[in-house]
């Protein structure tokens, strides 16, 4: 299977851990590449000394190349407008969480960092880096060359085919195609809106459309979903919700509990913690922010509630923490990413031969 990406991505299954920012471990990265998959590190919004710390700590673990993943996005500017809404949405998030026996202060507009990815990009660069993945956007000309320049091979994400075809035009390795049902955030960036595409059919139609070979990403959960999106034109499959429970992911005992009897219903795309769409578990303070007017552009929401999830999650309070997961929620492994990941690969390898 695959072969062509195997060689590309220098692993030895056409599997890949999903870069999940809040989740993913060094460890869970490591497991992955010893796996013989291949592992990403999200640096998500940490700073260009933060995201050095990551890389160090999983190139000590790790035998293999990695992946490391960023969000490449434009950063609004804080206008007159912005400021009246961050400080009103300030107020509201503040009251709501002192309702719900929170308390905590949160950052105004002038205490707060929102820097681009342009930092993150030259710091893995630094480091070493081989493969880079990225979503939210395309990387510019200039970050592309400097990449090029040192032989990176650059993964982007197309959440339809507008998006799949204006990464092959600037030279991206390789696209990563999501489907409406993945957790975590969209990677969508062509228009304002989230394009309401079904994942194999939008697999369909991108494998139609560009030449460059495709990683699937939504569902992904065992042989039978990695088989039928092989078939329609995935070279490369993407594991996330998968591995929520795995040993080595981030996620506390109380929100690995919050994932148990929870099914599709409970799932939901919202901006409401972050500013950008996002597929996750439904909570209370999803349900308060949802129509209350009080949602900023990314990564001005992204940075006022970071310290309410913290102080969330240092309490064990589930309505106020994001909980990101995809559609195929059920049955989650409690193991081992190695295990889940061998499990996985083995099983698709038998189904495989069936055929």
């Amino acid at each position: 299977m695959s072969q062509p990406i195997i060689h590309q991505l220098d692993i030895l299954y056409p599997f890949i851990q999903a870069p999940m920012f809040g989740v993913t471990t060094p460890e869970m990265v490591a497991a992955a590449t010893e796996t013989g998959c291949l592992g990403s590190l999200p640096l998500g919004d940490w700073s260009a000394e933060q995201s050095v710390q990551a890389i160090r700590a999983t190139k000590a673990l790790c035998n293999g190349q990695f992946a490391v993943n960023l969000f490449v996005h434009k950063v609004p500017q804080a206008d007159e407008a912005l400021k009246t809404q961050y400080a009103g949405s300030k107020q509201f998030i503040e009251a709501l969480a002192a309702d719900h026996g929170i308390e905590v202060s949160l950052p105004g507009i002038d205490e707060i960092n929102v820097d681009d990815y342009h930092a993150q990009l030259d710091a893995a660069l630094e480091e070493g880096c081989r493969i880079i993945s990225f979503t939210f956007g395309n990387l510019d000309e200039e970050s592309i060359r400097k990449c090029k320049d040192k032989g990176v091979l650059l993964i982007g994400t197309c959440t339809s085919v507008d998006e799949a075809l204006i990464l092959e035009q600037s030279g991206i390795d390789m696209i990563c195609v999501q489907g409406l049902e993945a957790g975590g955030h969209r990677g969508s960036f062509a228009t304002e809106d989230i394009p309401q595409i079904g994942g194999l059919s939008l697999l369909s139609r991108v494998y139609d459309s560009v030449k460059v070979p495709l990683i699937y990403a939504g569902g992904m959960y065992n042989a039978r979903t990695v088989l039928a999106a092989k078939m329609i034109g995935a070279s490369g499959f993407q594991v996330g919700t998968l591995l929520l429970n795995a040993n080595e992911s981030a996620l506390q005992p109380f929100e690995r509990a919050g994932l148990k009897d929870r099914g599709e219903s409970d799932i939901m795309l919202t901006r409401s913690f972050s500013g950008r769409y996002a597929r996750g578990l439904r909570n209370t303070f999803i349900d308060a922010l949802e129509h209350s007017g009080h949602i900023l552009p990314y990564p001005y929401q992204n940075r006022l509630t970071q310290s309410l999830r913290k102080a969330a999650r240092d309490a064990g309070h589930t309505g106020f923490v994001n909980l990101w997961a995809g559609q195929s929620l059920s049955g989650l492994p409690e193991r081992s990413t190695k295990e889940i990941l061998t499990d996985l690969v083995m099983d698709t390898a038998a189904l495989n031969n069936e055929y």
